[in-house]
């Protein structure tokens, strides 16, 4: 069983919204700044939004800035995502992500625990 498990994927038209969760296991939730990341077909892993432990510091890319909101829930081991107005560009398998403290929060190969991904397909 894995640390983190995603869900909350799917298809939408183009202008709705989602919202991702992500379970986290007690022992990353509790110590590690969490993190969404998405991968659209045939591109790179790319940093989409990052809260620190306790839920003060929120960062975005510069594409999701005032449409999507990364929140979480130490007390429920949940990280979420909540994205509104989508895009077809917004197309992609969405992650979250354990920071492993070296390294720059907006690259991928500073987090050393991964989930499996949860699919978002919008429709334009």
């Amino acid at each position: 069983q894995g640390q983190l498990g995603e869900s909350g994927g799917g298809l939408v038209q183009a202008g709705g919204s989602l919202r991702l969760s992500c379970a986290v296991s007690t022992l990353i939730i509790k110590n590690y700044r969490m993190s969404w990341f998405r991968q659209a077909t045939g591109k790179e892993r790319e940093f989409v939004a990052s809260v620190d432990w306790r839920g003060w510091y929120t960062d975005y890319a510069e594409s999701v800035k005032g449409r999507f909101t990364i929140s979480r829930d130490n007390a429920k081991n949940l990280v979420a995502l909540q994205m509104n107005s989508l895009k077809s560009e917004d197309t992609a398998v969405y992650y979250c992500a354990a920071f492993s403290g070296d390294g720059h929060i907006k690259s991928a190969a500073a987090y050393n625990y991964w989930g499996q991904g949860t699919q978002v397909i919008v429709s334009s």
